[in-house]
């Protein structure tokens, strides 16, 4: 060896990135040198430092955990998506056979308090108001009432509203129960809540919450507003 040999530097160590960069490129790496993989000590957050292919195996077997609550997760929410399905179809045809008013609301509340386990149910309704349906307990609904400028982006949108809601407008819906009450599906009746409102409240905070699916109760809203409007329109029976 030449003593400017053995006076050079030695190199430096290449950077973490470059190292990275080359292992990933290089998947046969360990393939090729499987003697490194027992020599090669990883730290670990809890106890002494371990293997690499220790340290591989646990990795695994982590992300097969957190798999399989990820699958699981899926199913109880098709199990719970099939059964919100069995049951909005059975309150649809329950609904589409009422051949009164009265028995169209009925229906309703029956169903809501109790397949779907609502605490409370108000409907208000505009211009389809008569006597008929102050007998069945609906509530007026005034599209200048000044209470309603506390639902200002509820009635802009024209979609389902769900969560907690101010005690102004729990005193709006819900009356002498707004204390009780803890979350609200709020669901407009026709375009920017045009004929009315319907409101389900709830003494769960976490029952109805601004992350959960609103698909069912923009169905629901549709519908109650297509069957009050002719049940309103006629004084027939809908069904034979």
């Amino acid at each position: 060896m030449t003593t400017s040999q053995q006076t050079q530097s030695p190199e430096l160590p290449l950077e973490e990135k470059t190292v990275a960069d080359y292992l990933r490129d290089n998947p046969e790496f360990f393939q090729n040198n499987a003697s490194l993989l027992a020599s090669l000590q990883i730290p670990h957050a809890v106890g002494p430092a371990v293997s690499l292919v220790e340290y591989q195996v646990r990795v695994l077997r982590d992300q097969n955990s957190q798999l399989k609550r990820k699958l699981m997760d899926l199913v109880h929410v098709a199990r719970d998506n099939n059964r919100l399905n069995e049951r909005m179809h059975q309150l649809t045809l329950g609904l589409i056979k009422s051949d009164s008013l009265e028995a169209l609301l009925d229906t309703l509340r029956e169903n809501l308090l109790g397949e779907f386990k609502a605490d409370t149910v108000i409907l208000r309704l505009g211009g389809m108001m008569d006597t008929r349906t102050r007998e069945c307990g609906v509530d007026p609904y005034e599209p200048e009432a000044p209470e309603l400028q506390h639902f200002e982006t509820f009635l802009k949108t024209s979609r389902p509203q769900c969560g907690r809601f101010k005690p102004e407008q729990l005193q709006y819906l819900f009356g002498d129960q707004a204390q009780a009450i803890e979350s609200v599906a709020l669901i407009p009746l026709g375009h920017h809540s045009k004929h009315g409102l319907l409101a389900i409240g709830s003494q769960e905070a976490s029952r109805f919450h601004p992350g959960m699916g609103t698909l069912f109760l923009t169905h629901l809203g549709e519908l109650m507003d297509l069957l009050l409007t002719a049940h309103l329109d006629t004084d027939t029976p809908l069904t034979d």
